[in-house]
């Protein structure tokens, strides 16, 4: 927008001649991406304002195609067979099913089905790369034949590199899934597949990774986390002093001010914070003078368990400053629920939220902490104050297992037990440093 006001291009003369130039102009004069990936991201952009903002031009701009488009067959390339059982495993999914074991689930969350595609997809144009023909691969009893399997995922992990991904990890164990639950190979066929995943599943990496121990040292070994968790209110400090010269950068630091507020003592999923929608998920049963609460059925939740908390009064009225004096601002004459609206319909856009989040916590702190590794933070600190009580962290981070909880943070505790044996030595023996 700047670009084209600057040169005085009008929105109904922007084409992809304008964008060369644009994108031209990023390459030679700044350090913004001008790949693929950054002129798909201006493109739908654009695009998605169509139909959707009045008076928009209704010229499209051309997105170039992902990666994962070019580099394979399309879904519609798929023989008709393997379409028809990738479908019927995804509706499959949507709906309340029992496992192979005769466990009854849940349907699952559209955004967990969409990935569920994905992969099946990238594990079609794998197959097809490391050579077996499309028109062979004709349902899935062909695409789950082990030989084709251990031929994929030795392409995914090359042995002379490094362990394999959690990505090749996490599809092994899909495949066995899906098989098994399809019943589209013998059993001897699915023994194959459940040796390759246990080879697999043996690299797994048991608790935080070291950049999430990094994050953790940190934390547990300055005052940085209180710095983070006072900034919502210098964020709306700054938000309220911005609102008259530029309202919509202060109503956006007023929505970060209220999610980073939100997450310090609610450390939610990404999912479930940029979904919260006013009079649903956060409501006042007591009345408008009493402290919010914010709820979760538990179909909104990645683990099936009901999530609700109540804020004290200082995170109520900081939401009550934002929703009053700010969000107007960002719901531009729409008369939605969201939280923290989007552009144009919907809520904001969950890596954009995260995005914003983040940065904004790196420049105010120097630690540079995602939405997810709140809830990281929040085990860290509860098993500092509380050792051993595992069942709280549980609690907290709404595990179904407590087994989970264990798995991923006892390695916490070593470093506090560690610490607290050296204050008994110092205390029991007498240390003395200054003396050789």
């Amino acid at each position: 927008m700047r670009y084209c006001s600057a040169r005085d291009i009008a929105p109904q003369h922007v084409d992809e001649t304008v964008l060369d130039a644009l994108m031209a102009y990023r390459e030679n004069t700044t350090a913004l991406a001008t790949d693929a990936a950054a002129r798909r991201k201006i493109a739908r952009a654009w695009n998605r304002c169509i139909g959707v903002v009045p008076g928009w031009p209704s010229l499209r701009l051309i997105e170039p195609p992902l990666k994962s488009a070019l580099s394979g067959p399309t879904f519609e390339e798929f023989p008709a067979g393997l379409r028809k059982d990738i479908e019927t495993y995804l509706i499959g999914l949507s709906q309340v099913r029992r496992t192979a074991g005769g466990r009854r689930r849940a349907p699952c969350k559209s955004s967990t089905i969409n990935v569920r595609r994905a992969k099946l997809e990238a594990l079609v144009r794998k197959a097809v790369k490391v050579g077996a023909p499309i028109s062979s691969l004709e349902s899935f009893r062909q695409l789950f034949d082990p030989a084709l399997v251990e031929r994929v995922f030795d392409a995914y992990w090359p042995k002379s590199s490094a362990p394999p991904s959690i990505y090749l990890i996490e599809l092994a164990a899909l495949v066995v899934s899906i098989a098994r639950q399809m019943r589209c190979i013998d059993e001897t066929a699915i023994n194959r597949l459940d040796d390759m995943r246990a080879v697999l599943e043996g690299y797994r990496q048991d608790g935080l990774t070291p950049k999430n121990m990094a994050l953790i040292r940190a934390i547990l070994s300055s005052d940085v986390w209180r710095r983070v968790v006072s900034l919502p209110w210098q964020l709306m400090q700054e938000a309220d002093a911005l609102r008259d010269r530029a309202p919509v950068k202060a109503a956006v630091l007023a929505q970060i001010a209220v999610a980073i507020g939100i997450l310090s003592v609610f450390p939610i999923r990404l999912g479930n914070l940029g979904n919260i929608q006013i009079g649903e998920n956060l409501i006042r049963p007591g009345g408008p003078d009493t402290p919010y609460w914010l709820v979760f059925s538990q179909y909104d939740v990645k683990n099936r368990i009901r999530l609700e908390t109540v804020f004290d009064s200082e995170l109520t009225a900081l939401i009550d400053n934002y929703i009053y004096k700010h969000l107007a601002v960002l719901l531009r004459g729409c008369n939605e629920p969201w939280l923290f609206p989007g552009m144009c319909t919907g809520h904001k856009g969950l890596a954009t939220l995260s995005i914003q989040i983040t940065k904004r916590i790196k420049a105010a702190t120097g630690l540079r902490v995602t939405v997810h590794q709140f809830r990281h933070a929040a085990a860290a600190l509860i098993l500092k104050a509380k050792p051993g009580n595992y069942e709280y962290v549980r609690r907290i981070l709404a595990h179904r297992n407590i087994q989970t909880t264990i798995k991923f943070y006892v390695g916490l505790e070593t470093a506090q037990a560690t610490r607290e044996f050296g204050e008994i030595i110092r205390r029991e023996m007498r240390f003395d440093p200054s003396v050789t």
